[in-house]
């Protein structure tokens, strides 16, 4: 399988990092040193190469190098889907305290639209210990890890969940008023469906997709038990049986119906802005959250793996992979496991570690590289 790799990253005034260059050669990227160095901010940096706020949903100020000028730039050189390129984001230093800050985004030094326009180059997809939580945690932040797993497919796709979320605020405010206006309700909420339904649609397609990918992958001696996955709502059930356009007509029913329900409650009470990922382990046919901590991990890292494989798969490139402190949670035979799973995959994987025993078993053919503030040099 052909992956996208990252051949050179070049950081300026971004986090830790006031200048940074690292040239890689191999598919295996492993960042060394003590706990705030320095590792994530570069893996960070990376994760910008996607569409949103990064690894760490960040705004894009806080990502400044802090004695700078509030400016920040990053740059790299990637062989991707079509060929070299050299993709780079940033934004200019604001010229005061009320300027609106925009991300820019270069191909070839060239301005592009958005981030979204990256994903012809490369996909990224990353795992975190802020996800360690994820199957105890609330709705809300399975749905976001869901609409990233979606948007890593279409990276067009965030801005329709925002689209929506500017709609059903627009509706709340309307029916604020003990009288709102008739027609101006009918046509947001005319523009809530559509977009409620192409947003479901698409996760109900990846989701689908990610289902025969976890299938294929399944095997009770895995060291990552399979998930068995499905998304919990109405309208979920209904996208897959049913012309877009009745369902669109059952949901703007649906607000019609509800506003005075919505008016008292603040918010509107249904739709695809509450959906929620349901997660079993597959082996032993219990919910995520009933497994242990190290089952729970086993089974992000699958899902995580299995969603990587889905993008090699359907794009012909396996993506770059941003694996931040996920080895130092492993026993070593899960470690081993993780290390023979990329080699499989094929895709470069960028990893970060304090300890530097945990890569042994990869450091003969891995680009490892020791950080401490500010600074990257190479391990000898």
């Amino acid at each position: 399988m052909t992956a996208a790799r990252i051949r050179r990253l070049t950081l300026n005034n971004f986090r830790t990092y006031h200048t940074a260059q690292i040239d890689i050669a191999a598919n295996l990227v492993v960042l060394v040193g003590p706990n705030g160095a320095g590792k994530t901010n570069l893996i960070e940096a990376i994760s910008f190469l996607a569409p949103g706020r990064g690894l760490r949903r960040a705004t894009l100020t806080e990502v400044a190098f802090m004695e700078g000028d509030g400016s920040w730039a990053m740059a790299s050189d990637v062989e991707g889907a079509l060929g070299l390129a050299t993709l780079g984001t940033g934004i200019e230093a604001p010229a005061n305290e009320d300027t609106t800050v925009t991300r820019k985004c270069r191909i070839d030094r060239e301005p592009v639209p958005s981030a979204s326009a990256f994903a012809d180059h490369l996909r990224v997809v990353w795992l975190v210990p802020a996800m360690d939580g994820l199957f105890n945690g609330s709705a809300s932040e399975r749905r976001r890890f869901l609409d990233r797993l979606v948007l890593a497919v279409d990276a067009e796709h965030m801005s329709r969940v925002n689209a929506l979320e500017r709609a059903l605020r627009s509706r709340n405010r309307l029916l604020e008023d003990p009288r709102p206006d008739p027609h101006w309700l009918d046509a947001i909420e005319h523009e809530t469906a559509e977009l409620a339904v192409a947003v479901t649609a698409l996760r109900v397609e990846t989701v689908d997709r990610l289902k025969a990918a976890l299938a294929a992958r399944k095997d009770p001696a895995s060291a990552f038990p399979a998930a068995a996955i499905a998304l919990d709502g109405w309208m979920e059930q209904l996208v897959a049986l049913h012309p877009a356009v009745e369902v669109e007509d059952r949901y703007r029913a649906t607000l019609r119906n509800n506003r005075a329900r919505d008016a008292a409650a603040g918010r509107t009470l249904e739709g695809p802005h509450l959906t929620d990922l349901s997660v079993i382990h597959a082996g032993k046919g219990i919910a995520a959250a009933e497994a242990s901590t190290g089952e729970q991990k086993a089974l992000l890292i699958g899902l995580v793996l299995a969603h990587a494989g889905l993008l090699a798969e359907m794009s012909g490139f396996a993506p770059v992979l941003l694996l931040d402190e996920v080895v130092a949670h492993l026993d070593p035979s899960r470690r081993v496991a993780l290390y023979a799973e990329l080699d499989k995959l094929g895709a470069q994987a960028w990893m970060t570690g304090a300890d530097a025993a945990a890569f042994s078993e990869i450091e003969a053919r891995a680009d490892v590289l020791e950080v401490t503030p500010g600074r990257v040099v190479r391990k000898v």
